[in-house]
């Protein structure tokens, strides 16, 4: 679900790499619910890969936004350079409000404007990285609840006082020869 979310609002911002990692997202973790329910290791090691290809990511994301290092949020990294376009929710976050003016004065950007936004709430890289995190939380709850319980009764196996109960002969007279009568 988380997944399908932070597609929406890539897809809003044409972000073209992280549409690219949560398009992938969604068909491994479609593969490693198959392979789970389906006891097909391959899938489920393409997706234990995939996991930590996911986590790499998910960091990659928080440093990219937060800039740790050389990266910048203002560079255009995260749509493979094709355009400048940014997160969503640098325009659109909780309480920003958008003015746009136009471009005077040069010839064939009559079309084009300025665009200023001010009043955010949040700035939007702090949602954004809530929405990694998010992601992040959504890969370890689903580990969780994936996990497979080993609680199952051998018909009293593995309680101390089973319900059903047998009684053993001691083990000198399973060794005891018997004989027939010819």
């Amino acid at each position: 679900i988380a997944a399908l979310e932070r597609q929406v609002f890539d897809f809003l911002g044409y972000q073209w790499a992280p549409i690219l990692a949560n398009f992938l997202q969604i068909v491994v973790i479609i593969l490693g619910l198959f392979g789970t329910l389906q006891y097909r290791p391959r899938y489920v090691v393409a997706y234990a890969i995939w996991a930590a290809v996911w986590v790499t990511w998910n960091v990659f994301l928080i440093c990219f936004y937060m800039e740790v290092g050389d990266l910048s949020k203002e560079s255009d990294l995260l749509t493979f350079h094709v355009s400048q376009h940014q997160s969503w929710w640098s325009e659109h976050g909780p309480g920003c409000v958008r003015k746009e003016s136009p471009v005077t004065g040069m010839p064939g950007l009559e079309s084009h404007s300025y665009v200023s936004v001010v009043g955010c709430a949040i700035e939007y890289q702090y949602i954004e990285v809530l929405h990694t995190l998010l992601g992040l939380c959504m890969l370890y709850v689903t580990s969780v609840f994936q996990e497979e319980e080993d609680s199952f009764d051998f018909i009293g196996g593995f309680d101390p006082f089973p319900l059903y109960h047998v009684n053993e002969k001691s083990s000198h007279l399973l060794f005891k020869q018997t004989y027939l009568p010819s």
